[in-house]
């Protein structure tokens, strides 16, 4: 099992919007609302690295709102 986290940037005001989109995506365990330099982090989980990047281009670039991602999988 592979795990990243997503930090994620919307335009003004689609924060809501765009979290309850994430929540649609096979693998995405949580989306929280954060104070700070993003908008949203996103634990995602997939059964390797080469999923969870198809996932990120695929499904959580492709949602209306969304401005930015930064991807951190997870080392151990």
């Amino acid at each position: 099992m592979a795990k990243a986290y997503l930090q994620i940037n919307t335009e003004i005001g689609k924060e809501k919007e765009v979290k309850e989109q994430l929540l649609k995506i096979k693998g995405v365990k949580s989306a929280d609302l954060v104070t700070g330099i993003n908008d949203i982090i996103v634990i995602l989980e997939g059964r390797d690295y080469e999923e969870i990047l198809n996932t990120v281009l695929t499904k959580v670039r492709s949602i209306k709102g969304l401005s930015k991602t930064t991807t951190n999988l997870v080392a151990e």
